[in-house]
């Protein structure tokens, strides 16, 4: 498993509603190209996002779907970005203080893929999280603007 958290310096609702922008993912997502198209139920249980992930000259297209929505303490998605194995990720927002804990947690959705990822696979899964989590703090506490602001 690959677990990470941070403080944010703003209260669950205003982060929760970064997370409920679809626009955003391209921005805090490392490795997000941009965001294609996403329902307008976003990010309802079974709404979609479409997104092209990866570098150049490999660009994926594909999608990440909301599997749970409790706004605005949890957010758990499927990340697809085929042929490789589609992640789940889980964030958890707690008030803490006059902010929130953000706690985010992504395993590969496959159990068999999970314990082949092994300790380095999550640690580099850790690692890329820690610069999207620095990001997405940037957007919720207003030091990045918003996509469309």
């Amino acid at each position: 498993m690959a677990r990470n958290e941070t403080f944010v310096a703003a209260p669950p609702e205003t982060v929760f509603d970064v997370l409920a922008d679809p626009r955003t993912y391209s921005h805090w997502v490392v490795g997000s190209r941009e965001i294609r198209d996403a329902d307008a139920t976003w990010p309802a249980p079974g709404s979609a996002f479409h997104h092209t992930v990866g570098m150049p000259p490999l660009h994926i297209r594909d999608a990440t779907i909301v599997e749970r929505s409790r706004p605005p303490v949890m957010l758990e998605l499927q990340a697809k970005a085929r042929p490789l194995p589609s992640a789940r990720i889980r964030l958890e927002l707690r008030p803490e203080g006059e902010g929130t804990r953000l706690v985010m947690i992504e395993d590969p959705a496959n159990g068999l893929l999970n314990v082949l990822a092994g300790p380095l696979g999550h640690a580099m899964i850790r690692l890329r999280n820690v610069e999207s989590l620095r990001r997405l703090k940037a957007l919720a506490e207003g030091r990045t603007p918003r996509p469309g602001a």
